[in-house]
């Protein structure tokens, strides 16, 4: 069993000054660097950086940028930009040399993937452009089978909600915790559920969750769902209010959770399984995003990379007034 995310996550940056250029390209030439990356390689980030937060401040609305070291892969830079600008009507248009858009990463896009190792794109024309870029030390960089994204609320740096995922050859686990309250006491609860769950080897996420009940009683508690994700089904246990989907590009089903806290206060606790078509995308979020969201109002999206569909539901779904966490699997 490997490890793939956790609670520690980059720091979203407004890209509404041109002082956010900088910010963001100095982070990430310093993951750059702590991941073993030559003086050119970094040097080539920062171009690529430079450029796809230059085109957020100019062009977008409501663009936000962050930089980490991506999920399950530590030496490899992520950078993930989202925005509410024009959107581009032809993405791969837009990717050739000296084409010009008024839409947000028209000019100098082409110029940002041939420096990454891997990148994805999603863009709607009035609507908006999801960004994914990956750099690697080398030319390749993969995708995990699943990926998520945490927001803190308002400007707040500390987030009481965090997730970890966990892969066994095809078999992905996913653990999210949303801390009661915020701030420091809601993140030391949800960072002690990704340290239980990452140091057990439960085989079913009901056994997992009984395990985070028990260890979370010391803490302010919170609300917690494991989902095992196999490529034909997905087991699931919730305590409290994390909703689970089902999602298809046209539909979703959801995922019951039990109510009570977790840590302090449960009915017995449940485990459902469900079954998975093909195309299925696994989504589990915290209450930070609403529940009114729905495929078939972002077309293409959810045939996208996990940490792309995270940044989607994150800009359409997301609240300002609390923490946010969402998570991926496409199996």
């Amino acid at each position: 069993m490997s490890p793939l995310g956790g609670v520690r996550d980059g720091v979203w940056i407004r890209a509404e000054e041109p002082s956010a250029v900088g910010a963001v390209r100095r982070s990430a030439a310093e993951l750059a660097q702590k991941a073993g990356f030559d003086a050119e390689r970094v040097g080539q980030v920062a171009v690529a950086v430079t450029e796809a937060v230059s085109n957020l401040v100019k062009h977008a609305v409501e663009g936000m940028a962050l930089v980490r070291p991506c999920p399950g892969s530590p030496d490899v830079v992520e950078l993930v930009t989202m925005d509410r600008g024009p959107g581009m009507p032809d993405v791969a248009r837009a990717m050739r040399d000296g084409y010009s858009t008024s839409g947000t990463l028209g000019i100098g896009l082409g110029a940002i993937t041939r420096i990454a190792s891997s990148y994805d794109v999603h863009s709607l024309p009035g609507t908006g452009t999801l960004l994914a870029v990956h750099f690697a030390a080398g030319t390749q960089a993969g995708r995990p089978p699943a990926s998520g994204l945490v927001r803190p609320i308002g400007e707040e740096t500390v987030s009481g909600d965090a997730f970890a995922i966990t892969t066994d050859g095809r078999v992905v686990t996913v653990m999210v915790c949303d801390g009661l309250g915020h701030g420091a006491p809601a993140a030391h609860a949800s960072r002690q559920a990704v340290e239980l769950f990452l140091s057990g080897t439960d085989d079913e996420p009901l056994a997992t969750l009984e395990r985070l009940h028990r260890g979370l009683s010391g803490t302010r508690g919170g609300a917690v769902a494991v989902a095992r994700v196999t490529p034909d089904q997905v087991t699931y246990a919730g305590l409290g209010n994390i909703a689970g989907w089902i999602t298809y590009a046209d539909r979703r089903q959801g995922m019951v959770s039990v109510p009570g806290i977790t840590g302090h206060q449960a009915r017995r606790l449940r485990q459902y399984e469900y079954r998975l078509d093909e195309h299925a995308t696994v989504v589990l979020h915290s209450d930070g995003l609403t529940d009114r969201w729905s495929p078939t109002t972002l077309p293409g999206l959810f045939s996208r990379s996990p940490v792309l569909i995270a940044a989607g539901l994150l800009r359409e779904a997301g609240s300002r007034r609390d923490d946010a966490c969402v998570v991926i699997v496409r199996p």
